[in-house]
């Protein structure tokens, strides 16, 4: 996972990466590493800890340290940010389902088959899907019918940095959550396309951060979780998350006929 110039900060950590490279060593002059956080930290930037528990919140990791969120959305498939699984295999990932700890409980699972979305490249249309090796028991969360609108409420989950800076934080253990707004689309500037893509607003004391990607933007429809959007970039040009009052997330909902393609059909199950 390559670290992306200023114009397009991507909120992936080290931590797949370099663990990724440490045992494919000849791949290393392909894939330059993130820099490496140095101390320990809790999560999103604000907000508190999780309220409730996620069924469907995975934690993709390698050798056991979290470096990129996901999503169930059925029980064999997950849905995550593609910068998350550039240049990986497969093999590298486990993930850790439904615990609000990314280090013990839950439902861990292997990865059988990753799916890029094909028009990805630094910027718009990042996702991709993940197919576990086996059906899992949690309950996956269903994509919301449309796009949220300017304003809509909207709950971030993740397991990234509480500090903005890149490297300024290290490996959390328990989810946290931060509820926000969809943000009007002049606040998202960093190659933004906003038929496949959500402006939320975030700022420095309150944001999605690095080890944040990935990780969903979640609507509340008839008391029950939907989901939105994926975590993506920094919605402005800067490496300090928040700067720009705006994080880029990938409109999941737009990409529904794709991922239905990819998957076989149903939503969830």
């Amino acid at each position: 996972m390559r670290f992306r110039t200023v114009a397009r900060i991507a909120l992936a950590p080290a931590m797949i990466a370099a663990a990724v490279l440490s045992t494919q060593s000849a791949q290393a002059a392909d894939r330059a590493p993130e820099p490496q956080p140095t101390a320990p930290s809790t999560k999103i930037v604000g907000g508190g800890p999780a309220t409730e528990d996620y069924s469907f919140m995975g934690s993709m990791q390698v050798r056991g340290r979290h470096g990129c969120g996901a999503s169930l959305i059925k029980s064999t498939w997950m849905v995550t940010a593609a910068h998350c699984v550039a240049g990986q295999s497969p093999q590298n990932f486990q993930i850790r389902i439904g615990s609000r700890d990314n280090s013990t409980g839950g439902t861990v699972a292997s990865v059988a088959q990753i799916i890029r979305h094909p028009r990805y490249q630094n910027g718009p249309y990042d996702i991709a899907l993940l197919r576990l090796t086996r059906a899992v028991p949690n309950q996956p969360v269903e994509i919301a019918a449309t796009s949220p609108a300017e304003g809509t409420y909207t709950r971030l989950l993740g397991w990234g940095q509480t500090c903005g800076s890149p490297g300024c934080g290290g490996t959390p253990r328990g989810l946290k959550e931060l509820d926000t707004r969809i943000n009007p689309d002049r606040m998202c500037s960093t190659a933004y396309n906003s038929s496949v893509e959500l402006c939320v607003y975030g700022s420095r004391s309150g944001t999605a951060c690095y080890g944040d990607s990935g990780g969903p933007a979640l609507l509340k429809e008839g008391g029950t979780w939907r989901l939105a959007g994926a975590t993506s970039r920094a919605g402005a040009n800067s490496q300090i998350c928040g700067t720009g009052d705006a994080t880029v997330y990938t409109d999941v909902t737009a990409h529904q006929q794709w991922i239905n393609t990819q998957i076989g059909g149903a939503r969830a199950s």
